[in-house]
């Protein structure tokens, strides 16, 4: 099951895909809106600990699922409005990122996510409380170290590819730059 770190791996990894030139001086924004994104989905455990003190309680529910990861991707592509501290990147950007970890959740665990909410719906079973959230997003976060690998071994063979064959051509979504 991918925690934060393995989220957060693959979501930058989805932005590598897409993204082809330097932010500059906004990178630090950038990761930090990718790391934001990337994890989005899980806002359900943060509610359901702060509603119910059981994270498991909305788990895999609404925010996992293509409706939320579209208008997610559209909110925040125009995030950047709110302030300066916001990066400005595209909505395709943001809904790969964001639906990065949806099929993330969907390959890495035997868990349904709920997809095709709202024609299916999918909870996770169990109770865990705030101790026990903080206690996997902490230690258990080392099981994403194959998934770290696998990505930063991704981004690394896109990189050397895109530096060896610059004229390569790739789909227009990829080429079109981000505002």
């Amino acid at each position: 099951m991918p925690f934060p770190l393995g989220h957060t791996a693959i979501g930058l990894a989805a932005y590598n895909t897409i993204q082809t030139s330097s932010h500059g001086s906004s990178r630090w924004k950038a990761l930090a809106f990718i790391v934001v994104l990337a994890n989005l989905p899980d806002i359900d455990v943060i509610a359901g600990l702060v509603l119910n003190a059981n994270g498991n309680l909305y788990h895999r529910g609404p925010t996992h699922s293509l409706i939320f990861a579209i208008v997610a991707g559209y909110l925040a592509a125009h995030a950047w409005r709110l302030g300066p501290f916001i990066p400005r990147l595209r909505f395709s950007l943001c809904f790969l990122i964001i639906f990065s970890h949806v099929l993330a959740d969907m390959v890495f665990t035997a868990s349904p996510v709920s997809l095709l909410w709202p024609f299916e719906v999918y909870w996770s079973i169990g109770s865990s409380g705030w101790g026990s959230v903080i206690h996997s997003v902490i230690f258990s976060s080392l099981q994403d170290v194959g998934i770290l690998l696998g990505s930063i071994a991704y981004i690394y063979v896109l990189l050397m590819v895109r530096k060896w064959l610059p004229d390569l051509r790739v789909p227009a979504l990829a080429r079109r730059r981000i505002r």
